[in-house]
């Protein structure tokens, strides 16, 4: 990474996906599982894989699908994943907690740092279902994150451009907000310029090609073991977007 140009953090959740976000340049991953479902908690063994990689990887900590409203259960896990996560080396964790009225759970997000000491903090797109996002702004920081990741609200990042914007100003440095959501090589130099943010997420995803021939490919699908139009991380994409920002 280098501190003169914009940040570029792609997020994965395949061995195939990762090897060709590191390829293609990306500066931060993100490692999940099931991007699909916007993420998951990464296996261990691709944990393994990505300990191995020349870039900082932040690891997902999710559970489940669905909301950010977590019980005990769900928290134990959580820190159990944690674990995971200091002994296979990565340099940190993305994790958001919500309270059912959709403020940040604090008092989750709190026992789930105080348990991560030592590993970098990324807050997720729990922060854009928030009823305030100034005073969200602030327990993040309180709280001791290193960045956000948002779209401003909305369902991408430049329908969020007036909020991002707002939160870049607000933050005066203290954290960083990292836009996240529908960012390509196509609009992320306007983003930037719109909104001022120094970091920006993306999957660089495009078609994946599965290993199995078109027939067996259908009748995969047909019970449920692929998706209807499965995706991968792209090298190519991740260097053209790496590229424009290297140019800005």
């Amino acid at each position: 990474m280098t501190s003169d140009r914009p940040t570029l953090e792609v997020c994965v959740d395949t061995p195939k996906g990762l090897a060709a976000a590191v390829a293609g340049g990306a500066d931060r991953i993100e490692l999940c599982a099931a991007l699909s479902l916007h993420g998951l908690t990464p296996a261990p063994g691709l944990m393994a894989q990505a300990a191995r990689a020349d870039c900082p990887v932040y690891a997902m900590i999710r559970p489940r699908e669905g909301d950010f409203v977590y019980g005990a259960e769900e928290f134990d896990a959580m820190r159990a994943d944690i674990d995971t996560v200091r002994a296979m080396g990565l340099a940190g964790i993305v994790i958001g907690a919500n309270r059912p009225s959709g403020e940040l759970d604090s008092q989750v997000l709190a026992a789930l740092v105080d348990h991560a000491a030592g590993l970098g903090l990324t807050l997720h797109r729990a922060f854009d279902l928030v009823p305030d996002f100034a005073a969200a702004l602030e327990t993040a920081i309180g709280l001791g994150f290193e960045r956000i990741l948002t779209s401003g609200g909305e369902r991408s990042a430049p329908a969020g451009a007036e909020r991002l914007a707002a939160l870049v100003a607000q933050a005066t440095g203290r954290i960083s907000i990292m836009a996240g959501g529908g960012l390509n090589a196509d609009n992320v130099a306007d983003l930037i310029a719109r909104t001022g943010v120094r970091e920006v997420h993306a999957s660089c995803s495009g078609p994946a090609l599965e290993g199995l021939g078109h027939e067996h490919a259908a009748r995969a699908a047909a019970l449920g073991f692929l998706p209807a139009a499965p995706r991968d991380t792209v090298g190519a994409l991740v260097a053209r977007m790496a590229g424009v920002l290297r140019a800005l």
